[in-house]
């Protein structure tokens, strides 16, 4: 009697395939999934037919991949675009002036024809926020100003609404630790801070933007803006310019009002209160003092060679292209991402470099550099002689 021979199991079973698909999908937290609802069907309102670009380092996988899925339930096309930390940095360590300065045809083409830009965390800063403190400022800044093309680009198209954007993050341990939070904590106020821990985080989105959209109301027509506080004493004006309502159609998490200020009109000093990270340094203490919208003197306690070298990347980089308002209270703690931390509630900060055209802001720029300042003890904003707003919180 011949022996029974059994087959061995195939490792590439279908249904085995389906179950570990299965359980993928019952793992991923329902808050992600609600995230990449809001960036397709609310910030950036995908649909069919429309190319969508998804953007992002590959430790940002498991959200590409949310959004994806929802790009493909919208009815739009998505090309994806994975970057990777240590990539970038070989290039900037050691390519030369021309690699630094080349610009890939096939971006290049997206961003000139696409309907949506959709990028998950920032590029070079999601595995270590350090990973570039050792290439020379110069470096970083040269890449920056060859490859700002493609932001003027998308930037323009989307005053013209022929292009769609929104930026958000995912969280890391690099982003945990820089927020002094174990990656649970850092999850749990990310998604805090974009309303993901709502069963519905598009109607808080709305609610936030109607209190918003009162306070631009309110502003509308008039011009001049002083500040005054313990960090702060800042006259400016906003005459002819526009508030634009950040409501979560630009950025995700967002909360915040903000225009392009008179370039000319900026006139005296303001103190940051938290430190900034640039190309992997973090520069602490940072004041600005200004003159007729110069700034004509730029002091630092920590890496103030980081600082001279942004402010002196171009003329439009001594020039504010931006001051806001941060409204949103779901976010208290800085965590050293410029992302959560100028949306803050009780704050203001202002950007040097690039303005936003759809302010009616003229500034240009390679640059575009927020830095925060704290409001909420013992200062005030005046509009136009009217106090506005007092210790962080609006009185109008």
């Amino acid at each position: 009697m011949g022996s029974m021979v059994t087959s061995a199991p195939n490792p590439l079973d279908i249904p085995l395939l389906e179950t570990l698909e299965t359980k993928e999908q019952t793992m991923t937290d329902i808050r992600l999934s609600r995230l990449a609802d809001i960036l397709v069907n609310y910030s950036t309102e995908v649909q069919p037919g429309q190319w969508v670009g998804i953007l992002g380092d590959v430790v940002t996988l498991p959200a590409l991949r949310e959004v994806y899925a929802a790009v493909i339930k919208a009815g739009g096309y998505p090309s994806v675009y994975i970057t990777d930390e240590r990539m970038f940095r070989e290039l900037l360590r050691e390519g030369s002036d021309d690699q630094l300065e080349w610009l890939d045809p096939a971006l290049t083409r997206y961003y000139e024809e696409s309907d949506v830009y959709i990028r998950v965390g920032k590029e070079g800063a999601m595995n270590n926020t350090r990973a570039m403190t050792n290439i020379a400022p110069k470096r970083i800044q040269q890449y920056s100003k060859a490859h700002g093309t493609w932001l003027d680009t998308r930037l323009d198209r989307a005053v013209d609404g022929a292009m769609r954007w929104v930026g958000t993050w995912f969280p890391t341990e690099a982003s945990a630790q820089e927020a002094n939070m174990s990656l649970e904590e850092f999850a749990d106020f990310f998604y805090g801070a974009t309303f993901c821990d709502h069963d519905d985080p598009v109607a808080k989105w709305r609610e936030l933007s109607a209190m918003q959209q009162q306070k631009i109301d309110w502003l509308q027509g008039k011009t001049e803006f002083a500040l005054k506080g313990p960090n702060i004493d800042l006259t400016l004006s906003v005459a002819g310019r526009t508030f634009i309502n950040s409501d979560g159609h630009a950025n995700m998490p967002s909360g915040e009002i903000f225009t392009g200020p008179v370039e000319e009109s900026v006139n005296g000093w303001v103190r940051y209160s938290y430190p900034t990270i640039v190309s992997g340094r973090a520069i602490k203490g940072i004041e600005l003092q200004f003159v007729d919208g110069r700034v004509e003197k730029a002091t630092a306690e920590e890496n103030e060679d980081a600082l001279l070298e942004v402010l002196n990347t171009d003329e439009g980089a001594r020039y504010l292209g931006e001051f806001a308002i941060g409204t949103n209270f779901g976010i208290q703690n800085f965590t050293g991402n410029i992302l959560f931390d100028e949306k803050i509630g009780g704050t203001i900060h202002t950007a040097v470099g690039r303005s936003y055209k759809q302010t009616g802001g003229v500034n240009e720029s390679a640059v575009h550099w927020d830095m925060i300042c704290d409001m909420r003890n013992d200062s005030e904003i005046h509009v136009d002689g009217e106090l506005f707003y007092k210790n962080g919180t609006f009185v109008v």
